[in-house]
């Protein structure tokens, strides 16, 4: 039998990913555990029961929301390519109905997004009422790209942390928990996979060439994700940072940190709207 959660790890996974002033991600291991004291059979077993769980209490928000509940749980990941993000999707939200589930993943802006505010895309996939809101990618690329790029002056993306922050509290004080992960994957290991991509047909498609451009303006991007984690790492939005180059790692550490969120909203199953021992006899006369 395997070791329960609370034996695997030092402390909750809230406390040991948030975004640390002190500990800058220049220094951050990449092919780290941090505070996950097991090995990689016991990350994937925890995935599987952990995700069982996370199921579960998705359901729960999922029937609330049915009942008129208006509170939900957006999962924000944002990562260079290959971080894992999609494998995210894939092997954490896939363990939840996804009838419960808003997903978006954000591209490039399409012309008619860019005659709008840069919020204003962002506004359109917010979860609904009793949904988890996954984005892949998010608001965040407009201070990490547009900056990196110059595709906006200098005075345009620093005034977007503050619309950001006041954005997300909005977001709070209407009934939606933000749970904000950045993934971060080390250039040797980043390396291995866009090479994977380009020795397998079935992987051609992740592929852009643009992965490569990227690399090469690592430091300036490291400045700018520094910069979005120093200025909108709030108390009600707070960012957690996670080592990406061990997949199963960054799985269950995600995982965690759901079902951390769920939890604190302390739901129940709605009770029934209808007279429930009239209904067995309709049933059973029927």
């Amino acid at each position: 039998m395997g070791k329960k959660p609370e034996q695997l790890w030092t402390a909750p996974a809230r406390e040991i990913l948030r975004a640390d002033p002190d500990s800058p991600i220049a220094d951050l291991d990449r092919n780290g555990t941090p505070g996950f004291i097991g090995k990689k059979a016991d990350g994937k077993r925890q995935l599987e029961e952990r995700g069982a769980v996370l199921a579960e209490l998705q359901e729960l928000l999922y029937a609330n929301g049915r009942s008129g509940d208006e509170r939900s749980i957006l999962l924000v990941l944002q990562g260079m390519d290959t971080s894992g993000k999609g494998g995210m999707v894939r092997h954490v939200i896939g363990h939840v109905d996804p009838q419960g589930v808003d997903h978006t993943a954000f591209g490039v802006p399409t012309a008619n997004e860019k005659r709008h505010h840069f919020l204003w895309r962002i506004e359109k996939a917010l979860p609904r009422a009793g949904q988890l809101g996954v984005f892949d990618r998010s608001h965040y690329e407009d201070v990490l790209v547009a900056r990196v790029d110059d595709l906006v002056p200098k005075k345009v993306w620093q005034g977007r942390y503050k619309e950001i922050n006041n954005f997300e509290k909005e977001l709070v004080n209407r009934g939606t928990t933000i749970v904000k992960v950045a993934m971060f994957v080390s250039l040797d290991e980043q390396k291995e996979r866009l090479q994977e991509r380009l020795e397998r047909p079935d992987k051609y498609w992740k592929y852009s060439p643009g992965d490569v451009t990227a690399r090469k303006r690592w430091p300036e991007y490291r400045k700018a994700y520094q910069a979005m984690l120093d200025r909108t790492n709030t108390d009600y939005a707070p960012w957690y940072v996670v080592p990406a180059d061990r997949k199963w790692y960054s799985r269950i550490a995600v995982t965690e940190l759901l079902i951390d969120a769920f939890e604190r909203l302390d739901l129940d199953w709605p009770p029934a709207d209808f007279d429930i021992e009239k209904e067995k006899r309709r049933l059973a006369a029927s």
